[in-house]
């Protein structure tokens, strides 16, 4: 067996001692395991659904009654989970509940107000600057820059959705307001996944994820409250919604911070790539939007995106 399979078997398990000490910083930084591959895929498809699942509540549900439902069901989900009920330590408290306002708070209410602007294809391809925060942050505040072939894999992953942004059928997706709201979003997640490393490292991702959810869930319930008056009930929203939350966030949320764990944010942010594919695909099998030959271009550049951040870092 090979350095770097021996490294990528030892980050399996991380461990979830309160306040235990970062894990040696070259343990992410191997070439991805196949379980590695599995957690990538997954959350990519998970969250390149999301925006479609939005859409689709925005039929009857106001947009702070989405926010509040799918955080809440989500922080729901992981306390059915079986897990311990880890501590945090005192230190870590702050970061805890940074990330649950950069990583899920602030999000996570404005693509649903993005969404009435923008349409949700263009929401996803907007995400794919998060490795590119998610880069600067890393460089700049926690000693982690991109490195040889993920440097290469952000310049390649950012033109396949320049490609798919040209091929693709944007109605409304030059209105700013709307854009705007999603690089804001996209901006916090940058911070967040490199917050979330360290922290999966000492208490392990469900019990990181379900605090975080359970204190996102307190800092929404207000728009959840407003927009709950200004919502009617019918069967697909509600199901949209519950999807996004126990799936698209519980679910999701608790592999992504796995995968940051095991990878490092940097490599883990090469997720967004994939959301446009997948956007691009269920925008073909559902709402019937075309595929142009630039979009499967595009397509092909993403892949080999991911590829290049599969790669150990030197």
């Amino acid at each position: 067996m090979d350095d770097a399979h021996v490294t990528a078997s030892v980050t399996a398990e991380p461990s979830t001692a309160p306040g235990s000490a970062k894990a040696p910083a070259h343990l992410d930084r191997a070439a991805f395991a196949p379980v590695d591959w599995s957690l990538f895929c997954a959350i990519g498809v998970i969250w390149g659904s999301s925006y479609l699942l939005i859409k689709l509540a925005l039929d009857t549900f106001h947009p702070g009654l989405i926010t509040w439902a799918r955080v809440a069901s989500g922080a729901g989900a992981l306390l059915i989970l079986r897990g311990g009920r880890t501590e945090i330590a005192p230190a870590d408290r702050g970061r805890v509940v940074l990330l649950s306002i950069v990583w899920v708070g602030i999000p996570f209410t404005l693509f649903p107000l993005a969404e009435q602007h923008i349409n949700s294809a263009v929401t996803g391809l907007l995400t794919g600057a998060t490795p590119f925060f998610t880069g600067l942050f890393g460089a700049l505040w926690f000693s982690r820059p991109p490195r040889g072939p993920q440097r290469l894999g952000m310049i390649v992953g950012f033109l396949g959705i320049i490609m798919i942004s040209i091929g693709s059928s944007a109605e409304g997706g030059t209105a700013p307001l709307g854009v705007a709201m999603v690089l804001v979003a996209t901006l916090g997640y940058g911070l967040a996944t490199n917050l979330a490393g360290p922290l999966q490292h000492r208490y392990g991702a469900v019990p990181l994820m379900r605090r975080m959810l359970a204190l996102a869930t307190l800092w929404t319930a207000p728009l959840g409250l407003v927009g709950l008056a200004r919502s009617t009930a019918a069967p697909v929203p509600i199901a949209a919604t519950l999807a996004l939350g126990v799936v698209g966030t519980g679910l999701a949320f608790a592999l992504m911070t796995s995968l940051v764990g095991r990878v490092g944010g940097n490599r883990a942010s090469f997720i967004t790539y994939l959301i446009p594919l997948v956007a691009l695909v269920l925008g073909a099998a559902f709402l019937e939007e075309s595929v142009t030959a630039a979009a499967l271009a595009g397509a092909g550049l993403i892949l080999a995106a991911s590829v290049l951040a599969s790669r150990a870092e030197v």
